[in-house]
Parts: C-alpha cells; sequence; structure tokens
C-alpha cells in the first residue's frame, strides 16, 4: 500500500474508515473504539478491561486487522514463561552454534490476551519492550519492527486466577479503558451476527478490510505529535496529574509520564475530531482512562469503595481548566 500524505482533514478521514472497518467485527461502544483508536494514533500501548465475554479480544484482533502490519497473538496462562514471548538464544544441533529465536514480541501488533493470568515475572518480559521498543536476548538489543504497540487485555482482579499487573507495567500502558456490557440493541445484532451460518459463538473479523499500511499508519502518528498544544492546556494537564499526588484517598499518584500521556492523548482526540490544535475539552474528556490505572488507592478509600475513576472526576470538578481557548474554537 502506497504511502500517502496526511493532513489533519484527510487523517481524519481515514480514522474515520478505519473506525467503519473495525465496526464491522465490534458493535457499539463507540466511546472505546474511540478511546482505543486515540491510543493507537498516539503511538502507545492499549489496554482493556473488562469482565469475559465482551468482545475485547475482538476489539484488539479488528484493530489490528484494520490498521495493517503484522499482528501476534499470545494467550497469557499461569505457566507462561518469559521466554515464550520474547525468544531465547538455543544452540542449533545441525551447525553446533547458538542460534537467536525471535518470540512472537517481534511483529507490528502483540495482542496479550488476558495478560494479567500470567506471574510478574512473565509480565515483565514486555517492560524493555514496551519502553525501549526492543528486546535483549544474551546481552544483545534486538529492534523491534516500526511501528510497534502492546494491545492488551485484562478480566478484572476479583476473577480467579488473575494476577495485579506491577504498577511499572500499568505505567506504560498509554490509556486503561474499560469494556461494558453493550445495550440491548446492540446485543440483538450480535446474537444476528452469530446466526448467519457461522459455525462457533464467536463473532469474526473476516469482513474487516485493512484501511491503513504500516508507513501510513506511521505518518498520521508523526503528523499527531505536531498538532499544536498552547502552553495553558500544558499546565491544565500537569496541575490535574499533579493533584493526584496530593489527594489524601491516593497512596501513590501519577508520576511525569501521566502528564506527557494524557497531552499525547489530547493531541489524538483532536485529530479523530479534525482539528490541528488541542483543547481543554481534550485533556479533560481522557483523563481518567489516561490517568487511573496509573493510581495507587490507600486502603482506607478502597475500603470506603472509592475508585480511582471517581477520584479523578473529583479532581476534575475542583481544577479549573483554561477559558480562552475553549472561546476560541469549538469542540
Amino acid at each position: 500500500m502506497k504511502q500517502q500524505n496526511f493532513n489533519v482533514e484527510t487523517a481524519a478521514e481515514k480514522l474515520e474508515q478505519v473506525k467503519n472497518e473495525i465496526a464491522k467485527a465490534f458493535i457499539g461502544q463507540k466511546q472505546l473504539l474511540d478511546h482505543a483508536l486515540i491510543t493507537l494514533v498516539a503511538g502507545g500501548h492499549l489496554l482493556v478491561e473488562g469482565v469475559p465475554g465482551l468482545g475485547k479480544t475482538l476489539l484488539v484482533r479488528a484493530i489490528a486487522k484494520a490498521i495493517g502490519g503484522d499482528s501476534k497473538r499470545v494467550q497469557f496462562t499461569p505457566d507462561l514463561m518469559p521466554a515464550d514471548i520474547t525468544g531465547n538464544i538455543m544452540l542449533d544441533p545441525a551447525t553446533g552454534k547458538f542460534a537467536t529465536r525471535k518470540g512472537p514480541i517481534f511483529t507490528n501488533l502483540f495482542i496479550a490476551d488476558e495478560i494479567n493470568r500470567a506471574p510478574a515475572k512473565t509480565q515483565a518480559a514486555l517492560f524493555e519492550a514496551m519502553q525501549e521498543f526492543q528486546v535483549t536476548l544474551d546481552g544483545e538489543s534486538h529492534r523491534l519492527p516500526s511501528p510497534f504497540m502492546v494491545l492488551a487485555t485484562q478480566n478484572p482482579f476479583e476473577h480467579e486466577g488473575t494476577y495485579p499487573l506491577p504498577d511499572a507495567q500499568k505505567d506504560r500502558f498509554l490509556m486503561k479503558v474499560i469494556a461494558d456490557y453493550p445495550d440491548l440493541e446492540e446485543e440483538k445484532t450480535m446474537a444476528t451476527q452469530v446466526l448467519t451460518g457461522d459455525i462457533g459463538a464467536e463473532l469474526s473479523i473476516s469482513a474487516v478490510q485493512t484501511a491503513l499500511g504500516t508507513d501510513d499508519f506511521t505518518a498520521i502518528k508523526n503528523l499527531t505529535a505536531s498538532l499544536r498544544v498552547d502552553p495553558l492546556i500544558v499546565d491544565y494537564a500537569v496541575r490535574i496529574t499533579a493533584a493526584t499526588r496530593d489527594t489524601p484517598a491516593v497512596e501513590t499518584g501519577a508520576g511525569p509520564r501521566g502528564s506527557l500521556s494524557l497531552i499525547r492523548c489530547a493531541r489524538g482526540r483532536a485529530l479523530l475530531q479534525g482539528r490541528d490544535f488541542v483543547l481543554p475539552d481534550d485533556v479533560k474528556a481522557l483523563a481518567a482512562e489516561v490517568l487511573a490505572h496509573r493510581l495507587t488507592l490507600s486502603a482506607e478509600s478502597e475500603l470506603e469503595g472509592l475508585s480511582a475513576r471517581k477520584i479523578i472526576e473529583n479532581l476534575l470538578a475542583k481544577i479549573e481548566a483554561p477559558r480562552g481557548i475553549t472561546d476560541n474554537a469549538e469542540d
């Protein structure tokens, strides 16, 4: 697929095509889909949480197909080893020499299904890949393909057989989005699709077509990173993030990576809406998805049933947003 030259308008149109392709398989939950695409054009990694059976894996498989590039899926299990992800160095009996066996992480889109069913040492195998875009095997660094991103699903921690993700790994996910139950009409549409002659109870991604090549996807990510961000917007994002560190209900607040992630995602939302500049509403709309998973709540707040998302919402209600920028353009 030949690389195109994108401006904000053509990039937004192309992303709308991507959304339409994904929607052929993933029905409803439009806000969830928007958040997922924002994460991807911002050049980050995505974590999708929800109870089993809500289409989390279907969503990430459809995304992988719609935006092109190679993709590989690994089902995370309690006995999965780090080498099953990264690969290893092994002796080749035919030559008597050691050879590098690259693992499934060497792909454009790595689908980590039910990531929190594997123990911490296996989850840690993703640290270097997600942050440095490389994998070290036997002391030698190997660059990952470009673009590279992790699309991970997880079940809520209360479910049997799940492990909490290490804080360092959660911080490497640009955004965490929640998959919720579909409404009645959406569920009827799903049931109708399954009854169209396919065997089994799973929705298929066969109808999803690739709308972008890897070069085009990289070009759109570069365009996203060039969108204008007013200093007042930067100040607003930093104030929100810093406020999480001074909240009694929070034991550990979001670090500077949270501020950077919030600005990156705000740019992605602006691009999806066809704007070449960021508004305060872009920051406000994404703050919970970007920051909530980076917080560690105090024991008291957890006993009171206070969630990280609710804490972010309370902070947004208290922190004043810049006014002049909103008055100069429509959201």
